[in-house]
């Protein structure tokens, strides 16, 4: 017992670290605001945010196939030589002419969109996985505060340009990054009784996938819906945090990004990973789109408050944070888990991951070109104010059809699982 909680605890540190390292090569950019720059006659700010979210896109559906076939051996050698191509870029992105640095954003995100997959590998099919992955998802949202953090310091306070800011950072991450993939890769294997109560995962080609997704095609289908609308609303408040701020009339602070996001991240984790209690997997599924559901009516209610003038800035974000992370971390920890869980069928998370997030990302590039002709001022938190109202009342009744269906389905076919194994004497 004690050998096992030890693995558990260093499972759930090294996840947590080596994602958390990952976004540091990501995101540091985006704390620069490149004020009256332009590419193309266009707000560069807004050409770099799309350049490496193509990138980033891109990998998400190169990840469907290879995050969903990679063998087990190869993870730690690919996490690492990923996120070296990912800095090798930021260097290009200092250093290269203007049109060049386009690219280079590009071929940035291009490697680090299936960072998260081989990260969730190590952990999925195990009684303990949602409170591992609600740590792996709480590195996002902590991350990405504090790697902003890091860069605004490295501008304001060290010196450095916008555009040396992004690989500094990514050098100043770069040896806790190794040693934190070399201790993941240390995580034992799912035990027997892992295998009898989350089924075994394996590697899916591709009939295998196809053949997952036909068999529950329209629960699926409503859960990758709500999961864009997630991923656009998300992404739209972490890649353009600076300018909600200034609309909500907050001036730029290096501490508020931080501040802000560890705040959600402890409430979307914390609770999420109590899914780990419930012992059916249907049981949890429904649970699980229960919480969902109340992330989006917190969401909801915050929109209309700030609206009315009733709810300040900091607040108004940290609501804003938690009523989106609660659903977006629960997909990652327990909604496919244990639809996976559930179903007699082969699968892996990889597979239904990577099939939501290369969707999700394609609907936020929609998003992100449609900004470029968007006018300028307060427009982008109008829309950011007015989506997240619209969004949330459709997933509430997109979600009240997905759980619906699919406790319809798993239902029928689940096998009863013990409440208990006897542990094996060690």
């Amino acid at each position: 017992m004690k050998n096992s909680r030890q693995s558990t605890a260093i499972a759930a540190i090294a996840a947590f670290s080596t994602y958390f390292c990952m976004y540091a090569f990501r995101k540091p950019f985006t704390a620069g605001t490149f004020d009256g720059q332009e590419f193309a006659g266009l707000d560069l700010k807004t050409v770099l945010v799309l350049s490496q979210l193509c990138g980033y896109m891109l990998s998400k559906f190169i990840g469907i196939k290879v995050i969903a076939e990679m063998p087990k051996g190869r993870r730690a050698i690919a996490m690492i030589g990923l996120m070296a191509f990912a800095e090798l870029a930021l260097v290009g992105f200092a250093f290269l002419p203007p049109r060049a640095k386009v690219i280079m954003m590009f071929l940035n995100g291009l490697p680090l969109g299936m960072v998260f997959g081989l990260v969730l590998s190590y952990l999925e099919g195990r009684r303990q996985t949602e409170a591992l992955a609600a740590g792996l998802c709480a590195s996002f949202i902590v991350s990405s505060g504090v790697v902003k953090s890091v860069g605004s310091w490295l501008v304001v306070d060290q010196g450095f340009t916008e555009y040396q800011m992004p690989y500094i950072t990514g050098l100043l991450f770069l040896p806790p990054t190794l040693l934190f993939v070399w201790l993941l890769q240390q995580t034992p294997e799912p035990d027997q009784e892992d295998r009898l109560l989350r089924s075994e995962r394996t590697s899916m080609n591709g009939s295998q996938r196809w053949a997952f997704f036909q068999a529950y095609m329209p629960g699926l289908s409503v859960l990758m819906l709500v999961y864009v609308v997630l991923t656009v609303i998300r992404t739209i408040r972490d890649d353009f945090g600076v300018e909600i701020w200034q609309a909500l009339g907050v001036n730029e602070k290096p501490a508020v990004f931080a501040k802000s996001e560890t705040v959600v991240a402890i409430v979307a984790t914390v609770v999420n990973a109590l899914a780990i209690c419930i012992v059916g997997n249907v049981r949890a599924l429904a649970a699980s789109v229960v919480l969902m559901c109340g992330g989006f009516v917190v969401v909801a209610c915050a929109a209309i408050l700030q609206w009315s003038g009733s709810l300040p800035p900091f607040p108004f974000m940290v609501a804003c944070g938690i009523g989106l992370y609660l659903p977006y971390v629960a997909f990652h920890t327990t909604v496919f888990e244990r639809l996976i869980a559930a179903s007699p069928r082969p699968g892996n998370l990889g597979f239904l991951m990577y099939l939501a997030d290369s969707i999700g990302y394609l609907g936020y590039a929609a998003v992100v070109t449609l900004k470029i002709f968007a006018p300028p001022g307060d427009a982008l938190f109008g829309l950011f104010r007015s989506g997240i109202l619209v969004s949330s009342i459709f997933s509430v009744f997109a979600l009240i059809f997905a759980v619906r269906y699919f406790r319809r389905v798993l239902t029928a076919g689940e096998q009863q699982m013990p409440m208990a194994i006897p542990e094996a004497s060690s």
